[in-house]
Formats: C-alpha cells, structure tokens, sequence
C-alpha cells in the first residue's frame, strides 16, 4: 500500500445516495388487486337459479317468463327445423349407425351402407368414390352417430377449405330435447325446466342465421346442445308440455337471452352491451337465485403485472375504481397508471381477460412500497409501506429468502407504514384468509465504508468477499483494484491513488443487493 504522504494529497469523503445505498433505482410499488362479485354469466335475461328460486317457491313457466321478460306474451309458434352446426373444421370424423342408414349427394348419388363405423374426411369416400357435397346422410332404423354420439334427423357433410364440416338438420322440438338438459340440471323444478324449455325454443328461433349453411352452433355461441346422449326425462316431458311455444313482443320472437346466476338483480342489455334498448330487456329484482354456488364469488387476486398484460396497458396500475350501472353491474374499469394518466376499460372486456364469473364486480387494493431508499443498508431503520381500500383482515407477511411466509403485523385499512431493522433481503406481502397479495422484495446491501487510504470495512462481517475500488471516469465507474474480506469484515486495497473520485462496490450475494460506499475525493 502507497502512503499519502509521498503525494501530498489531500482527501475528503462525500456522501453519496445517502448513506451508501443505491440511489440509480426507483423503488417500485406493488399493486394487488382485489376482485369479488355476484352471479355468473352476462346478466341480460332470464336467470336460471333465479328461476330455480321462483319456482321453488310456485311461480309457474308463464309467470317466471313474464317476470324476467317483461311485456312479452306466451303464443304457440309454427314448427320448424334447424341446422345445428356439430363439427365447424375437421380434418376428418367417425361416422355411422348400429342400422343401415343412407347418404345421398348433391348430384343425386345414393348409396345405403351397411352399420358400421366410418372414417370420413373432405374427399367425402363412403361406402366407394368420393361423393358430391353436400351429403346427407339418413338413418334407416337406429339413430345416426357422430365421433360416437347419437343424434335425431339427419346429418350432413359438406367441405369448406379442403376441411371436413358436419351439421345435424332436425326438428325445432327435438332440438330442445338435446338442449334445455345441457342448460340445466335435469333434477330441477318442472316450472323451472318449462321457462328454459320456452326459453331455449324463443331464442333458437330469434337468433337462427339467414346467411349461413347452419342456423345455431351446438355451444355457447347458440346454445349448449348434446344430441340424444344429453337427453334427460324430465328435461323432455318440460318440451313437451311447452310444446312450439314462444315468447314474442310487438309481432315478432323475442331474444331471451338468458344466464346463470345475477347474484340478486338483472342487468339491462344497454348497461352491459351497450347497444339499443330492448323493452323486455330490462334490469329486473332476482330474489330467489341465492341457491346458486355462484351467487357471490372472489375474492380473487389480480397482481398489477397481471393487469398490465392482458389488459395491454403501457404501465402497471397504481389505483383502481370500478364505475357501475343504476343495476349494480360493473360498466367500466377505471386504472390509474404509474405515469399518473387515467384510462377506462369496459367492464364485459376485464370480465373476459381476467376470466372474471361476470361483470357484477368490485375492487379492493392491497398497495405495497418499499423504503423509500432501497437497497436498505444493512443496520439502518427503514419501513415497508402501503395503502389498503375495500380489504378487511388484513395481514403483512414476510419471508426470507428460502424461508416460509411469517405474519408481521396486522394491517389496518387506509396508508399504513410498518419500520423494521435492515438485516437481510426479504419478501412482504399483504393476505388475508382468502387472498394473497404479490409479493415485494425489499433489497438489503451490506454497509460498506471507505477511509483513506483505500481500506474499510463490511457489515455484516462476509469473510472472502471480494471488494472492487472504482473510480470515475466520465459517467462510467471503472474498475480498478480487488482485495478481500477478512474474517474480522475487514478490506484493505494496494492502489497507486491517481487524483479522481473512488467508491468501493461489493456484490456479496448470499440474500444481500450491491453494497456501495461514499465516495472518496483524491486530490493532488
């Protein structure tokens, strides 16, 4: 080591980033939020546990129909047929029958088959040479099956961009059959499966395509339809007492819509799709749907990171409130951003990216900060900080790295701030009984000091650390000796000392961010 003295140099230490911590990184907040609600659906229409409820309670069909559809009347509709669309693009399926049955093509080909199972793709070879599309395919005794389900009426095969596409032509009523049972559960109340019979048959009717090769799909996008396996024998006899009845409003079909649960209220179809009003689509009193496993949900934790992806938002959120209809139906998501700026989202977008149970929802905030210097030097006071809104029974939990989650301190609602002893990088977060909040890492470095000449010391003692002497040049740090900690924490650097600025920066690892000192200032 080169004594001062030679140089007759003058040294002085500044304090830098307080006293040695990081002053290059932002602390960074945690947001977590908090999400609960009622029902389970879209909330327009008929509610199905609602109806459950009515009718528990006596309510007939007509009258669960009149209240969820109001202005509607009840009217026998003539018979029909639809095209249910069961495979949309395929490139190939199992068709067949335990009977003969019959395909018949487009250029009048026709071919009986004998009962089997047949592989079938776009070429359309069955029973010979590829036949004309579309075919349709009959059955002659037993019921037409298809990837080993069996369906009513008659089914056929056609192709659309070299791919197989496959759709079951038959009566409106016999539909209804394969659906209300898929809708709902087969053991409920018979007023109860008679509305979600004339439900389903109103619906199928109103919304069935005018351009298409198919009327309804055989999922969520129509209506949820099984075919023959589906069928129930309540759920049928609830067809057939309904039979070819409708609702309709002012001459035409009404479009019951309709939902699982509302968690006690109905939403207006402006509220919630934003389009034209529909008189009989209106925010109604659900009663009786408190049966329902869904009428209240959540809560459900939403970390800000989470929000920030699947919500495509430039930042991550800092704050959050949700704006509400007259109905108590979420309309907007309203974010705040770390860059101060507001944004709105619709509330039916946030229910689909968070996979929310349905748009009846409200917020609560878990908000973590760490110190505001971080890393934390080892030995220094600091406090974890945060906010709580709309959350009860709150805790703060920490863990060491490696360790378990361990309760610190209960957490009351609003700005709280809890101090502790910087020893070691450790993790917080926020819970209660049914919600866990993401985590914050609350980075400690060791205390670093720097005496003339080129020698100090480490805290907590790390023996067999290595320290790096750095001095300025420009807007870099650039390296320029080493030397190791001793077992008494203890460093002492052989530098030939060049006028400049000099720090000292340890990255020990072992649970611990950089530890960097004050400056040094030599001056020849």
């Amino acid at each position: 080591m080169v004594l001062f003295a030679a140089f007759a140099t003058v040294l002085s230490l500044l304090v830098a980033g307080g006293s040695g911590a990081r002053a290059d990184v932002e602390p960074a907040s945690v947001l977590t939020l908090s999400v609960s609600g009622r029902g389970w659906g879209h909330g327009v229409g008929m509610s199905q546990w609602g109806a459950y409820g009515f009718a528990q309670r006596g309510s007939t069909y007509d009258q669960i129909l009149a209240h969820y559809y109001s202005g509607t009347e009840l009217v026998k509709g003539a018979g029909t047929r639809v095209r249910v669309l069961l495979v949309e693009s395929a490139a190939s399926a199992l068709i067949g029958s335990f009977s003969s049955f019959v395909a018949e093509d487009s250029a009048g080909e026709r071919r009986e088959l004998e009962a089997a199972s047949y592989r079938i793709g776009p070429e359309l070879e069955l029973g010979g040479a590829p036949l004309t599309p579309p075919v349709t395919l009959t059955a002659q005794g037993d019921p037409l099956l298809l990837n080993g389900a069996a369906y009513r009426g008659t089914v056929q095969l056609t192709v659309q961009n070299n791919r197989l596409r496959v759709i079951n032509t038959l009566p409106l009523e016999q539909y209804l059959l394969g659906v209300v049972p898929r809708e709902v559960p087969s053991d409920w109340p018979v007023e109860a499966l008679k509305a979600q019979a004339v439900a389903a048959r109103s619906y199928a009717v109103a919304t069935r395509k005018t351009n298409a090769d198919f009327d309804v799909y055989a999922d969520t996008r129509s209506q949820v339809y099984g075919g023959i396996g589906a069928e129930a024998g309540t759920t049928t006899a609830a067809v057939q007492a309904t039979a070819r009845e409708v609702l309709r409003y002012e001459g035409r079909i009404a479009t019951t819509y309709f939902f699982s649960t509302s968690g006690g209220r109905t939403a207006d179809i402006t509220e919630v799709w934003g389009s034209q009003p529909v008189p009989y689509l209106v925010s109604v009193p659900d009663p009786y749907d408190s049966a329902s496993p869904y009428h209240r949900w959540g809560p459900v934790a939403v970390p800000s990171a989470k929000l920030k992806r699947v919500l495509k938002l430039p930042s991550a959120p800092v704050d959050a409130r949700v704006m509400a209809s007259r109905s108590g139906w979420a309309t907007q998501l309203v974010l705040t951003l770390a860059d101060g700026s507001e944004t709105s989202v619709p509330a039916g977008t946030v229910r689909s990216a968070l996979e929310l149970r349905s748009s009846w929802f409200r917020t609560g905030l878990l908000s973590l900060r760490p110190p505001d210097k971080t890393p934390a030097v080892f030995g220094t006071k600091a406090r974890v900080a945060g906010f709580v809104r709309g959350v009860g029974g709150v805790t703060l939990e920490r863990r060491a790295l490696g360790g378990a989650w361990e309760p610190v301190t209960a957490v009351a609602k609003g700005e709280f701030a809890v101090p502790f002893r910087a020893e070691q990088t450790a993790d917080y977060r926020l819970v209660t009984s049914k919600l866990k909040g993401a985590p914050l890492r609350v980075q400690v470095a060791p205390r670093v000091t720097l005496k003339e000449p080129f020698r100090g010391t480490v805290r907590p003692v790390l023996p067999g650390a290595i320290v790096v002497v750095q001095r300025r040049e420009g807007a870099r740090w650039v390296s320029a000796a080493t030397a190791t900690v001793d077992e008494q924490g203890a460093y002492e650097v052989s530098l030939e000392p060049a006028p400049g600025t000099y720090r000292v920066r340890l990255a020990p690892g072992s649970g611990f961010a950089v530890g960097i000192s004050r400056t040094l200032s030599v001056s020849g």
